[in-house]
């Protein structure tokens, strides 16, 4: 062997410690990489088939979506208002990504990225318009935009709404493919529903969906049934009450259906936003103290439809109405809470239930100059003067 090609010892042994160190960094990546997948199982996110990006990059994204699930899962708003959204020729995943930002659709550009790229979506994104809401996780909205079929019906479930009263509004969709009745019977009941959808686990046998009926705007393709549609209101209202429930029931509350069902009331009561949590402590003072919750939407719905009128809610009670109308859920004449809900209570209405403001309220009855405000007061003294002239 000549001079020239021999090394020196000091430099054999450094290619040796530079082998082994690259072996331990792959083993270690290796090893990061199947407890990400592991950790993604878990996380109770699907594992694609088949996906674009190499072993160790398909790792990184599953632990960073694993570690990003809020972002992934929680809508970006509760505002259910239709946004039309344009996917242009040419537009990348991130110039989507950025759009959707843009728009309040999504809160994080990344995980909607590295969504997309994870399950092979980002060379799948259609041009064209789309019907989106800022209730839509990430992954509805990456369906949407790479799906191929194209959303046909855009639903609209307007918050108070009964079960009936949304059956009825669905006949006048001319287009569905369903028909109200059919929503009633997918309705009717829980039993049904029982292991499909954890929610539906906390409605009593006897009972129906009422108040489970998340009002959103939904969209539905032209051969969907009363079922598609029921899941969609049932995984919205599941979604949607996520992050509220992490805590556990509070206050005077050992079941989302009574949360429901006051929240059902509170939902009809309010005419003013900001008036929802101070009604809801009404209530729960009333609750607290044994007190009758005289709640004027529980006899409407007791009374059903109104023919005279055409309407689901006589807004036009008498003090007779208050003592005739023979029902459970007339909480003039039965203490404590109606058997149910008696509307679908929009995110609001529940979330004032969960978080109501401290007051000393017992009583509130409607302002006299038209805006749909109350006045409140402790003492029945109060109330009586809070009459309009």
């Amino acid at each position: 062997m000549t001079p020239s090609t021999q090394y020196p010892r000091s430099r054999r042994r450094s290619g040796w410690l530079l082998l082994f160190i690259s072996a331990a960094c792959i083993a270690i990546l290796l090893l990061g990489a199947v407890a990400a997948i592991a950790a993604f199982d878990q996380a109770g996110l699907a594992i694609p088939e088949t996906t674009s990006l190499s072993p160790l990059e398909a790792a990184w994204a599953a632990g960073f979506l694993v570690m990003n699930q809020k972002d992934l899962n929680t809508p970006a708003s509760t505002d259910h208002t239709a946004v039309y959204f344009t996917v242009n020729p040419g537009e990348t995943a991130r110039d989507v990504a950025t759009n959707l930002s843009e728009h309040g659709l999504i809160t994080s550009e990344q995980v909607f990225i590295r969504y997309l790229q994870f399950y092979g979506l980002d060379v799948q994104l259609e041009t064209g318009i789309f019907a989106l809401t800022r209730t839509m996780p990430i992954p509805d909205i990456a369906g949407t935009l790479t799906g191929s079929n194209q959303v046909e019906l855009v639903l609209t479930i307007t918050e108070g709404w009964r079960r009936e009263q949304i059956a009825a509004w669905l006949d006048t969709q001319t287009d569905l493919p369903f028909t109200g009745q059919d929503f009633l019977n997918a309705t009717q009941g829980p039993a049904r529903w029982y292991g499909q959808h954890t929610i539906v686990n906390t409605i009593p046998e006897s009972a129906t969906l009422e108040g489970y009926l998340f009002p959103d705007t939904y969209f539905i393709s032209m051969d969907a049934n009363a079922d598609d549609l029921v899941t969609k209101m049932l995984e919205r209202l599941s979604v949607q009450l996520d992050g509220e429930l992490s805590q556990g029931y509070s206050g005077s509350f050992s079941s989302l259906y009574d949360i429901l069902t006051v929240a059902s009331i509170v939902e009809r009561e309010a005419v003013v936003a900001e008036e929802r949590a101070v009604i809801a402590s009404v209530y729960l003072n009333r609750l607290q103290i044994g007190m009758n919750l005289e709640a004027d939407p529980t006899v409407q719905y007791a009374m059903g439809f109104q023919p005279a009128t055409g309407q689901w809610w006589n807004l036009d009670l008498t003090a007779n109405d208050y003592y005739s109308v023979i029902s459970p859920y007339n909480t003039y004449l039965n203490p404590g809470l109606p058997p149910g809900p008696i509307a679908s209570p929009g995110f609001d209405a529940i979330r004032a239930v969960l978080q109501p403001e401290d007051t000393p309220y017992l009583y509130f009855r409607t302002t006299c100059d038209g805006s749909g405000r109350h006045n409140f007061a402790i003492t029945y003294e109060e109330h009586l003067a809070n009459a309009c002239p």
